[in-house]
């Protein structure tokens, strides 16, 4: 057996570092011997929706990963409110550029309306309710 398992930290440790541990008063109390191929299973991917817990009898197990909450999710909404604003403040300005110069196209211009009415849609996406969302479609580029 290579490594321990802490159940108090959810972590693996390897035997061969722990006299390094020790000197730095970070070995685990609780540290039990488990087998390599416990070490191998718990350390690679997941199973898909699951994270590795501690089990009921103090080694680790696979637990359901827990669905979002609302604070997540109205996060994610603003991550993507922001994304879909950098590409369209992207699309706007080379087009704004042009027509300012005066040399944008026809087809420069109209973009340019459709893009900064699409900015205008996406930020008066309403974020805290991330359920209801129904968010604007980009122009095409």
């Amino acid at each position: 057996m290579n490594y321990v398992y802490s159940a108090n930290n959810n972590m693996f440790y390897p035997q061969e570092y722990r006299k390094q541990y020790e000197s730095n008063n970070d070995w685990p109390v609780d540290a039990v011997n488990v087998a390599d191929e416990t070490f191998f299973e718990f350390t690679s991917k997941p199973p898909l929706g699951k994270k590795r817990i501690v089990g009921a009898d103090g080694l680790p197990a696979w637990g359901d990963i827990p669905p979002p909450s609302q604070n997540d999710l109205i996060a994610g909404a603003e991550a993507k409110k922001i994304q879909l604003r950098t590409t369209a403040d992207a699309e706007i300005a080379w087009r704004q550029d042009a027509y300012d110069a005066g040399i944008a196209t026809e087809e420069e211009t109209a973009a340019l309306l459709e893009w900064k009415k699409y900015r205008i849609l996406l930020m008066r996406v309403d974020s805290s309710n991330p359920d209801q969302i129904v968010w604007p479609a980009a122009p095409a580029k």
